[in-house]
């Protein structure tokens, strides 16, 4: 089958995949995803450092200025955005949830700046829930490896990979599709020359 193809090549080159965010706590890998939109992991963990050694608890973080916030994350993107969603999210875990981010996509995704996607990455990275994440890089890969169809849109692609994919290792390919889009199938200039599944692409043989 063809997913046991794609399965099997992913775990040769990623046999241990790991989140690239850093992060010590539950909260600081919530608000690191959510910095990462429309960003990358490098520049998010340039600054999340920072933010959490001058803000140490989420107490801090829901005191602190806009301003203060906006001069660290501007690097990221969105800054002004991003800090408001920093400051509430902490606010949120700090006065409702006894410091401790729920483990309820439902309830996480009436957070600000947190949707299904960040969710899903939140819960498969930090507890190992069965969830698959639909960023730009598994949509890519996806898309391109006839797992998806052009115009789905991440809704569809999610539940495509659902089907496709055993549950078990939903936590486990959803980090490797992020590496290989990451570094391998990427948007520009794509490595389809090493590929063992250029076969198959839409991308390599349209």
């Amino acid at each position: 089958m063809m997913t046991n193809r794609i399965v099997d090549y992913l775990n040769h080159l990623y046999p241990n995949p790991k989140c690239e965010l850093i992060y010590s706590k539950d909260y600081e890998l919530l608000i690191a995803i959510v910095l990462s939109a429309q960003s990358t992991d490098k520049r998010v963990n340039l600054v999340t450092p920072i933010i959490f050694n001058k803000y140490p608890t989420l107490r801090d973080l829901k005191m602190a200025t806009n301003e203060s916030l906006e001069s660290i994350i501007r690097p990221v993107g969105s800054f002004r955005k991003k800090a408001s969603y920093i400051k509430e999210i902490a606010r949120i875990l700090n006065e409702e949830y006894g410091d401790v981010v729920p483990r309820d996509r439902d309830i996480l995704v009436t957070f600000p700046g947190v949707g299904r996607k960040t969710a899903n990455v939140f819960l498969s990275e930090y507890y190992a829930d069965a969830a698959i994440a639909v960023d730009t890089h598994v949509e890519r890969v996806s898309k391109r490896l006839g797992l998806a169809l052009k115009n789905d849109d991440v809704r569809k692609v999610e539940n495509k990979l659902m089907k496709k994919f055993p549950k078990e290792i939903w936590a486990r390919i959803h980090l490797q599709l992020v590496l290989f889009g990451r570094y391998h199938c990427k948007a520009v200039k794509p490595m389809c020359d090493d590929c063992l599944l250029a076969d198959i692409c839409k991308y390599k043989n349209k």
